[in-house]
């Protein structure tokens, strides 16, 4: 362990709350090096979907490295490129009806969404960009300007400009609909708010708390913004995927944006690989002006292809997450009742839930207890007050039973110490 801590940077955190050292992993397990077992909660902060060395995935990628495939390739031709774009339009574009072209970024979700408020800006001739409370976007400079967290703000060192912020469904109350604020600042010249170029915005905000759009406001939102001369860009980094249930977390709202950002879990393997979804019209690069050494990871677009074909290839993913995300709300419905008298506010969508605790202290008090008995959790929010649940959409029945029951036990022992009265008396 003194090797972490004597040349590792001060910035590791995810280490700081689960201090053993992993050695291997298989689906929802992750195994330290003395052999004890964890169930993985976290998942990658929801790169790995389809959990560890999912066995399929990873016979793929050892066959393509044993024939000596091409693993890094700028933006040149591969066949697994080609497999890759062939399995995403077949798979999830067409049958969406959704006519996207595929910009390969750079490894990451930031540099996706970088891309996507640079080609915005380009298009649109327009510089400001509409972000919203509590969203998270990566922390490189320009999608740190639209992230809300004053943690990750803080430590930009620079002006963050260009960003003009208003507040998330649901960031005034109930029964305030903010997409109606958005539509006065953009018919006001005197608003104060020059005419954006795009509107940024998750679905499901994950760093931000797990709070979930309702799918009126998405909609009400893309009219805004067509109304209104503006792109709308889906931020799908940790909501895409599957995770919400659909591939895309805006399907249900029944709505299509002109961008998407995608990463995290497009590879299905844990591999780095960041696309934008773009509509053609707005494809005007000029070959080159935006690119990026590791945009060509061939590994990953052979992992991500296996992904696509074998768990895209029916209803089956979606239907498996939309009934284990209904255990997953009942299990922590149940927690709020037994040990908040109902006081609690339950987020999320699908495989995507929280909790919100009264303060990042309790919550990261069940975080922790949850460690001691091997479940790998964690926290997110303002103030690192929402426990959230990002498991393997894969996980299976009795494991998810497993780690909900050890997280009711962590709750029972935390509450038990914590004086939670003011919240039942409310």
């Amino acid at each position: 362990m003194t090797v972490f801590t004597d040349m590792e940077s001060e910035v590791r955190s995810y280490s700081r709350a689960f201090s053993k050292v992993f050695h291997r992993a298989q689906g929802e397990w992750l195994f330290d090096e003395s052999g004890r077992q964890y169930l993985d909660f976290l998942a990658g902060a929801g790169a790995l979907n389809y959990g560890h060395n999912h066995p399929l995935l990873k016979c793929a990628l050892i066959d393509y490295i044993a024939e000596d495939g091409i693993s890094h390739g700028l933006d040149l031709h591969t066949r697994a490129k080609a497999d890759f774009l062939t399995a995403l339009r077949d798979r999830i574009l067409a049958p969406r009806h959704l006519d996207y072209v595929v910009q390969f970024t750079g490894p990451t979700g930031t540099n996706a969404v970088e891309a996507a408020l640079k080609i915005a800006r380009k298009v649109t001739g327009r510089e400001t960009i509409v972000s919203f409370t509590n969203g998270f976007h990566g922390c490189t400079v320009g999608a740190l300007a639209a992230t809300g967290n004053q943690h990750h703000r803080g430590a930009a060192g620079t002006c963050l400009a260009g960003i003009a912020r208003l507040p998330f469904d649901g960031y005034l109350g109930d029964g305030i609909d903010t997409t109606e604020y958005l539509e006065k600042v953009l018919t006001d010249g005197s608003s104060g708010i020059d005419h954006p170029a795009a509107v940024l915005v998750e679905c499901v905000q994950g760093e931000g708390g797990i709070n979930a759009a309702s799918n009126e406001w998405l909609r009400n939102l893309a009219a805004v913004c067509k109304r209104n001369d503006v792109l709308l860009i889906v931020d799908d980094i940790q909501a895409g995927c599957g995770r919400t249930g659909d591939f895309f977390s805006f399907e249900a709202a029944g709505i299509t944006p002109d961008i998407v950002t995608l990463s995290k879990s497009l590879s299905g393997y844990g591999q780095p690989m960041a696309v934008v979804l773009l509509r053609p019209e707005l494809d005007q690069w000029a070959p080159g002006e935006h690119n990026g050494t590791f945009r060509g990871n061939n590994l990953a677009f052979v992992t991500a292809r296996a992904a696509l074909d074998h768990f895209w290839r029916d209803e089956l993913l979606t239907t498996s997450v939309q009934r284990k995300g209904g255990v997953i709300e009942r299990k922590l419905r149940d927690i709020n009742e037994r040990y908040f008298d109902g006081a609690l506010e339950l987020r999320g969508r699908g495989m995507m839930r929280g909790i919100a605790c009264p303060d990042g202290e309790l919550a990261q008090q069940v975080t922790a207890r949850a460690f001691q008995e091997g479940l790998i959790i964690e926290t997110s929010g303002a103030n690192d007050e929402v426990v959230k649940t990002l498991c393997p959409l894969t996980i299976g029945d009795a494991a998810l039973d497993q780690g909900l029951d050890i997280l009711d036990r962590a709750f029972a022992d935390v509450t038990r110490r914590h004086d939670t009265s003011c919240l039942r008396a409310a």
